[in-house]
């Protein structure tokens, strides 16, 4: 099978070079070996919450001159401000096609987002069901938050959450409460407690009359508050309408905060991107996985992989996006790390011992956080020290930046994502433009 372009990795990168191949008219297809990490994200898009010095980021993209100076390797330092900026906004654009809204601060900073612990974590953009909550005032408008979680529910307890909030300083005229909800058809699901999870209950929910149900026990639990705050629990696809309709029902303002593994809210930005790319014409070969490639003269001219491991797939262009240890996107051996498929070229420290940090919670980031494949400015790969100019590296897999620590994971893997994609759109449209040229040339 040929294609113009080949991704390797459905997750937040893949998804969004693909998406934008697709949309200029490429042919292309995502490899995707299993569950991406958005099944267990927040659903939040974070573009830089910290540098890498540890310094609190306000305005992210304010920041990346900064950035630059810190860390120049860096895959932002390596796109730059305008092209991050492009790709998130196209982001945006997309994702609202789908009925999914992310939105940021008005004055273009950072918000923060509330944890199931009750903590906070700094964010940029959020879905529309998520309550941004001001950097300088956490507690604005709030004089009393409920928090909700369903009987016998094992991913979210409020209580643990209410007592963190009470700690903080900005929660101290704010009341605090926190309920549990009986969900309808709850017997019958107790015979089973492994499948009382969160996308378990949404399937419950989607029946209007237990939503109507929950809600008149909503209300007689909460009575009422200014916010009140319940796990995801509300669909993939369906949910930000379910919860605008238990608004309605309640009246109370409701946000929305993942959940162990499965994050509905993550799993509505996936499944909004590959509906997305499948409406423009992409194919995705779902449980699939890249074994190998052959690469000749410096070109990778076809991949080998494990469902069609007797016919190698094609194409003039490709990119990995396999992320990293947790999707095995990396391999680490107890003295080196690898990337698996084809060998690429890594960053990594030569002693072992600098790795990480003495203490796990360290008020610095951990070496193996920043380990990946070392790329050019244009994001390609090497292998000894080759350049594979029609290889592409996006996301998680590249090297030179802390996605937990410095709060830019998803925020990475979208601009890089999208920047390979303006590439190859670009390098394909000048060779079909020296094709016309010829072809005229021949027919003259």
């Amino acid at each position: 099978m040929k294609f113009d372009s080949l991704i390797i990795g459905g997750g937040v990168a893949g998804l969004s070079c693909a998406i934008r191949c697709a949309e200029a008219g490429l042919k292309t297809a995502v490899i995707a070996a299993g569950q991406s990490a958005l099944h267990f994200s927040s659903g939040s898009i974070d573009i830089l919450s910290h540098l890498p010095d540890g310094q609190p980021v306000s305005d992210p993209f304010a920041a990346f001159e900064a950035l630059k100076q810190q860390s120049p390797e860096h895959p932002y330092s390596k796109l730059g401000e305008d092209a991050a900026r492009k790709a998130i906004a196209w982001y945006q654009g997309t994702m609202e096609k789908r009925g999914v809204y992310l939105t940021a601060q008005e004055d273009g900073s950072n918000h923060f987002r509330i944890t199931p612990m009750g903590t906070f974590r700094s964010t940029w953009l959020s879905q529309q069901t998520v309550h941004q909550f001001p950097q300088n005032e956490l507690a604005a408008g709030l004089s009393k938050i409920a928090l909700v979680t369903i009987d016998g529910f094992r991913d979210f307890q409020p209580q643990l959450a209410a007592d963190n909030l009470a700690k903080l300083p900005q929660f101290k005229d704010v009341e605090i409460i926190t309920a549990a909800v009986e969900l309808p058809n709850f017997e019958n699901m107790q015979r089973n407690p492994c499948e009382f999870r969160s996308i378990d209950i949404s399937r419950v929910l989607r029946d209007e009359t237990k939503l109507h149900a929950f809600a008149k026990g909503l209300i007689q639990k909460v009575g009422k508050a200014d916010l009140v705050v319940l796990p995801s629990i509300f669909g993939n696809g369906d949910g930000a309408a379910t919860i605008k309709l238990l608004e309605g029902l309640t009246g109370f303002k409701i946000c929305e905060i993942p959940t162990m593994p499965p994050s509905l809210l993550g799993i509505r930005l996936e499944e909004a991107m590959k509906s997305h790319f499948q409406m423009l014409g992409g194919l995705i070969l779902s449980g699939d996985e890249v074994l190998r490639g052959d690469i000749e003269d410096g070109k990778l001219t076809r991949i080998y992989t494990r469902h069609h491991h007797d016919m190698p797939l094609t194409a003039d262009h490709f990119l990995i996006a396999t992320g990293s240890f947790f999707s095995r996107g990396m391999a680490a051996e107890r003295h080196q790390v690898q990337e698996p498929v084809f060998g690429l070229d890594m960053a990594t420290p030569a002693n072992r011992d600098d790795w990480y940090q003495d203490e796990f919670f360290a008020k610095q980031s951990h070496q193996f956080m920043k380990m990946g494949v070392r790329c050019n400015e244009q994001l390609q790969p090497s292998i000894a020290n080759q350049t594979i100019s029609n290889l592409y590296c996006a996301g998680a897999l590249l090297a030179h930046y802390d996605p937990v620590y410095e709060g830019c994971g998803s925020g990475v893997a979208i601009s890089t994502g999208h920047y390979v994609a303006e590439q190859i759109i670009a390098k394909q449209q000048r060779h079909q433009t020296l094709e016309n040229e010829q072809q005229e040339r021949t027919f003259a």
